[in-house]
């Protein structure tokens, strides 16, 4: 978090690197460039933690266990269902993606800010379950530019794509009941884009700190 007091005023410049508590749900089609940019914002900007959703489906072979997914099987997705350890879950072409609540509980503890990767109808399932999300829709520069980075990514049958397509046009629809919206043409924009957004909300949350701090300050000068 960044708390800046005016040089007018006397005050030093704090800088507080440490997320507020904060929960910024990102979705976007697949194939929008997503996690690159989660992770490009994590990177620079401190105080942010990914939260690491658990998956039935097999791995991808640039995918790494623990940091994109926790890949378990079925039998131990359905045991974390029957114990309630998923804030949302949903099944996809026949495997079953899941949020897990553990990373709320050291939210709280650690004081962080947490960005879950979830798609619109588990956005819905989560703002059900905790107070003011702060949703941000990340948007393809066109339905042909998505198609491009879908095939160019190499992992989908031309089917699938296809199935991707149909699907992103169903689910761009949501993405006016979103707070933000980014459009990523370039990454490097996008990702300035999102973190001042984070910082924005962040500013946002903090700003009775920042005014109580301030009078003291501004009490303290004048004597």
């Amino acid at each position: 978090m960044i708390f800046v007091y005016e040089k007018g005023f006397g005050f030093e410049h704090e800088m507080r690197e440490k997320g507020v508590g904060l929960v910024f749900i990102i979705s976007a089609p697949s194939g929008t460039g997503k996690t690159t940019l989660v992770r490009e914002v994590i990177q620079q900007l401190p105080g942010l933690q990914f939260s690491v959703s658990y998956t039935t489906r097999l791995p991808r072979s640039n995918e790494k266990e623990g940091g994109d997914y926790h890949f378990v099987s079925h039998s131990v997705f359905q045991k974390m269902v029957e114990r309630n350890e998923f804030l949302e879950w949903a099944e996809v072409l026949g495997n079953r993606y899941g949020t897990p609540r553990s990373d709320l509980k050291k939210l709280e503890l650690e004081g962080f800010d947490l960005i879950l990767d979830i798609d619109t109808q588990g956005a819905k399932k989560v703002m059900k379950e905790i107070a003011q999300p702060v949703l941000i829709y990340l948007l393809p520069p066109s339905l042909k530019v998505l198609r491009e980075r879908l095939m160019d990514r190499g992992v989908d049958s031309l089917e699938m794509v296809k199935f991707r397509l149909s699907n992103a046009r169903r689910d761009m629809e949501e993405a006016d009941g979103y707070r933000y919206v980014i459009v990523n043409n370039r990454i490097e924009d996008a990702v300035e884009e999102l973190k001042s957004i984070i910082i924005a909300e962040r500013c946002r949350r903090g700003k009775d700190i920042v005014l109580e701090e301030n009078k003291r300050q501004w009490e303290e000068k004048d004597g």
